[in-house]
């Protein structure tokens, strides 16, 4: 997929911002949608489906950590990317995004061309994601181990009849994990398979995916190899 047929929406309740960051991205061939508030950013979703969501975190009516939870749980936005520009650098602001099913964090002030790199290495690691799995057999995007039923297309798990839909990087670090049940991944190895070479991160993102994924599957089914990495056990 050329730039130019990304969809991207920027959400920010500063009118200057968005007409700034727009500006920048148009110039490098993107569709650019704007919302000024969570609520408005959930119906321009809704109904453009951006590859890519920008979200400020400090809005009014709805802020960006409520969107971020409401826009995962649409299922026609469960491949979009959902990162946080904002001022706010503190770690525990950083967690709840990631807690919400956010991909990536970006901390502001961040410069034009800095920002532009970053967008191209989200869009680039959705692309290389989304050709892996539409050259996929359809019957391999079924995964059944233990107690757990995995649809690979859907985004969807099933456990004891009930059925979850995860954000996308919990996800992909699920589906990491059961592709080679029993072998330890180490961190090194879940940052490039699920964020990418190109998309930085902080220490506690995985730490915070892997609580998610615990607190939906259960504790038995992902371990910790202190100093090294998980394991996926049925």
């Amino acid at each position: 997929m050329s730039d130019n047929k990304y969809k991207i929406l920027l959400v920010d309740d500063e009118v200057d911002i968005l007409e700034f960051i727009s500006y920048n991205l148009e110039k490098e061939g993107y569709k650019v949608y704007t919302a000024q508030n969570g609520v408005e950013a959930i119906k321009v979703a809704e109904k453009k489906t951006p590859d890519l969501i920008i979200l400020d975190v400090m809005m009014p009516e709805m802020d960006g950590i409520a969107a971020c939870e409401e826009i995962r749980k649409i299922p026609s936005l469960q491949n979009a990317i959902i990162a946080f520009l904002t001022a706010r650098g503190e770690d525990y602001s950083q967690i709840a995004g990631f807690e919400a099913g956010a991909d990536d964090y970006i901390t502001k002030p961040i410069r034009p061309k800095v920002l532009v790199s970053r967008v191209k290495a989200l869009l680039k690691r959705s692309g290389s994601t989304t050709t892996a799995t539409t050259t996929t057999p359809e019957s391999s995007n079924i995964i059944s181990i233990g107690d757990l039923i995995i649809d690979k297309e859907r985004y969807l798990i099933k456990k004891d009849n009930q059925e979850m839909i995860l954000p996308r990087k919990e996800f992909e670090l699920l589906s990491l994990l059961v592709s080679k049940p029993g072998k330890v991944f180490t961190r090194e190895e879940i940052y490039y398979s699920v964020w990418g070479d190109n998309v930085v991160v902080g220490d506690r993102t995985i730490d915070v995916h892997i609580r998610k994924l615990r607190e939906k599957i259960g504790n038995d089914h992902i371990k910790t190899l202190k100093g090294i990495g998980y394991k996926f056990v049925d």
